[in-house]
C-alpha cells in the first residue's frame, strides 16, 4: 500500500485567495496529490486576518489556476448551503477542473460561525438529519440519467421534478468524504454515500478502531469494505533540525513536544515513522494540515524529506 499525501489548509485563519493559490501551486509542483481546504467562516484563535474566503468560490478559482492536483473540502458544513444549489455548484467546479474535485460533507459543529454570519444552527440530531437528506439529494441529482428528472420526498429538502443538472464530469459523480468519531450514524452514512471515510486528528490506534467500525458496518450492509478509502488528518510540522522545528512550531502557536505527541512533527524520518503507524492502522491517505501558509519552504521540506521515503 502506498500512502497518498494531501495538503490541507485552514484559510479561515486569514488566508487570501492568492495565499491559497501559492500553496496549491507549490503542492502541485512538489508532487502532492491533493490540495484541500476547510470550509469555515470564522477564525479559531487570532484575529482572522483579512477574513474568511468562501470554500467553493476559491476552489472554482483553483480549478482554473491549477492543472493536475485534486481539490476539495474537508469538510463543507451541511448547514451552509441547500443541497440542490450545492450539487450545481460542486458539479460546476468539477467541470472547471476537468474532474478533479472531491466533496467532504459534515453536519457542522462551530456554532459561533453560524451566529456570526446569520446561519441557522439547529440541534445536533437535526443537523445529522439534514446531512443525511443532503447526501440523498446530492447523490440523487448526480446519479439521475440525462433526460430524466429527480424527486425526493424529504422533511427538510423536498425536491420535485428536478432536471438534475448540472452534471459532474467524473464518472459516478464527485467522490464524497465523510468523517468523524461517531459510532452509529457517521459510519452508516459513510457506507451508504461516501467514497472515503476520514478519521480526523486522532492517534493511529484510534483511527484504526474507527476504520474497523466502518469496515464492520460496510460488511453488514453488503458493501465491500475495500471500496471505501480510509484516511486520516494530522497537523504537520517538519524540520531538518531542532531549531527549525521549534521555529515552525512557534509560528503556528504550538508547543513542539505537544505536536510530537499529537501530530506529525519531527524530522523527516520521524514523520515517515508516524505515517507508517497510520498505514499499519489502515490509512491509505493522510491529509497534512499545514497551518503556516506563508512558509512554502515547509512544503518543500516535506516533499523532499518525506515523499521519497513512502512505500
Amino acid at each position: 500500500m502506498t500512502v497518498d499525501l494531501h495538503i490541507f489548509t485552514e484559510p479561515q485563519q486569514g488566508a487570501t485567495y492568492d495565499d491559497l493559490l501559492a500553496v496549491a501551486r507549490a503542492a502541485e509542483d512538489l508532487g502532492f496529490s491533493g490540495f484541500f481546504r476547510s470550509d469555515h467562516y470564522l477564525h479559531m484563535g487570532g484575529d482572522g486576518g483579512a477574513g474568511p474566503t468562501d470554500a467553493w468560490t476559491t476552489l472554482a478559482g483553483l480549478a482554473r489556476d491549477t492543472s493536475t492536483i485534486r481539490l476539495g473540502t474537508l469538510v463543507t458544513s451541511a448547514t451552509f448551503r441547500l443541497p440542490g444549489p450545492l450539487a450545481v455548484q460542486v458539479a460546476g467546479v468539477d467541470q472547471m477542473s476537468g474532474g478533479r474535485v472531491e466533496l467532504g460533507l459534515g453536519a457542522g459543529w462551530f456554532e459561533a460561525e453560524h451566529t456570526a454570519y446569520g446561519i441557522p444552527f439547529p440541534p445536533l440530531g437535526e443537523r445529522f438529519d439534514r446531512l443525511e437528506e443532503q447526501l440523498a439529494v446530492l447523490t440523487g441529482l448526480w446519479g439521475t440519467a440525462p433526460g430524466d428528472t429527480f424527486s425526493h420526498k424529504g422533511t427538510h429538502y423536498p425536491v420535485v421534478d428536478s432536471p438534475a443538472l448540472a452534471k459532474p464530469v467524473q464518472e459516478g459523480g464527485v467522490p464524497i468524504i465523510i468523517g468523524g468519531g461517531g459510532r452509529r450514524r457517521t459510519p452508516a452514512l459513510a457506507v451508504r454515500y461516501a467514497a472515503e471515510f476520514n478519521a480526523p486528528f486522532v492517534p493511529a490506534t484510534e483511527a484504526g478502531r474507527l476504520f474497523d467500525r466502518v469496515h464492520d458496518v460496510a460488511t453488514e450492509a453488503g458493501r465491500d469494505p475495500s471500496s471505501l478509502t480510509m484516511s486520516a488528518a494530522q497537523v504537520v510540522c517538519v524540520g531538518r533540525d531542532e531549531a527549525m522545528l521549534r521555529r515552525r512550531a512557534d509560528a503556528i502557536g504550538r508547543d513542539l513536544d505537544e505536536l510530537r505527541s499529537n501530530g506529525l512533527a519531527g524530522s523527516p524520518a520521524e514523520v515517515v515513522d508516524k505515517i507508517a503507524g497510520f498505514e499499519a492502522a489502515g490509512a491509505e491517505r493522510i491529509y497534512l494540515q499545514v497551518l503556516d501558509l506563508a512558509d512554502l519552504d515547509h512544503l518543500a521540506d516535506v516533499a523532499e524529506g518525506v515523499l521519497p521515503q513512502l512505500p
